[in-house]
């Protein structure tokens, strides 16, 4: 007897600071996920998608989960995905940097320490301190991995990481590190604790990605509903580059729609204008007054512009990227 096909897990935040962002992101491109039991349900649904298994967790859980391999599809950070295994590439795709949740990490060190601006000052100040105190400087973070990986890097040894479970830019005024390596999105927390950023001590510049794991069981079923899913973010992706812009006139044709492309990198997506001179144009919005004032100027006596919910395609560029690291 066969085996009924798995379902697609695909995990997003239910917490942190991706959560709004991330709910903005599923909600444009039509995967907004329905919890049967209420908000405090840990497992969902999405509507037309019954191959598909919402999970909520964490952005650090999704991140270990797609590592291991119970997670088709997740949202995550770029810092939690190196974080979560030191080769990412070898587990993880990224399928998408979504342009959200940007933020840094860094090291940072107290303001007080005026002669520290590098990692090198940091390497010296860490031996110093070891002879000084027979004892290595502790690093307070959440960041155990890039940090190792970090300060590896740069030849530093003399130090020790002390896990931080709170607000890790309080842990030098508390006594409880040296020094820290958090994620920062302004500096300007750091600054309120009298800490600053050492000048080449940004670990990782981070954002959010739509990430697909390696390592999940990619059944038929899964890899069918990750097109679907995959369709509804390009083309949700592909009509925020552009508005619809639709006149009709006498003057309208192949030769204008020419001269539009050209000067304002507007795409006739329907081709040439109709025999009664309707025109369709798919223009970037920096162009839009632009190109209005040229299709006036050549005779339209009003133009009309509108949104784009989807702009689907043959093409499915995030498909393909996901069938590649697959294979």
């Amino acid at each position: 007897m066969s085996q009924p096909a798995q379902p697609l897990v695909f995990a997003i935040p239910s917490k942190g600071r991706i959560l709004e962002s991330a709910q903005g992101f599923l909600d444009r491109a039509g995967l907004k996920p329905v919890q049967s039991r209420g908000a405090r349900d840990y497992r969902g649904t999405i509507p037309g998608l019954p191959d598909v298994e919402v999970a909520f967790l964490s952005a650090s859980e999704i991140a270990r989960e797609l590592v291991a391999g119970t997670v088709h599809l997740g949202l995550t950070g770029l810092d939690l995905m190196h974080e979560a295994t030191p080769e990412p590439e070898d587990r993880l795709v990224s399928l998408a940097a979504l342009g959200f949740s940007r933020a840094d990490v860094v090291v940072a060190v107290p303001q007080a320490w005026i002669d520290v601006s590098t990692m090198a000052d940091l390497d010296d100040v860490a031996s110093q301190f070891r002879a000084r105190s027979r004892s290595r400087m502790r690093v307070a973070t959440k960041y155990f991995n890039l940090t190792r990986a970090f300060f590896d890097r740069h030849g530093i040894a003399d130090y020790r990481i002390v896990e931080s479970t709170g607000a890790t830019e309080g842990a030098p005024a508390a006594g409880a590190a040296e020094l820290i390596v958090d994620i920062t999105t302004t500096g300007s927390t750091l600054a309120a604790n009298a800490l600053k950023i050492i000048d080449d001590g940004v670990i990782l510049k981070s954002e959010a990605h739509l990430v697909a794991s390696r390592t999940a069981a990619w059944s038929d079923t899964a890899k069918a509903v990750a097109r679907d899913m995959l369709d509804r973010i390009a083309s949700e992706a592909r009509a925020r580059k552009v508005k619809e812009v639709r006149t009709r006139f006498a003057g309208a044709d192949m030769a204008l729609v020419e001269e539009a492309k050209a000067r304002f990198g507007v795409a006739a997506p329907f081709g040439a204008p109709t025999s009664s001179g309707m025109v369709t144009l798919h223009c970037p919005p920096a162009e839009l007054f632009g190109l209005s004032r040229f299709l006036r100027e050549k005779g339209a006596e009003s133009v009309t512009v509108t949104e784009i919910d989807y702009m689907f395609s043959a093409e499915n560029p995030l498909y393909d990227k996901l069938e590649a690291a697959l294979a």
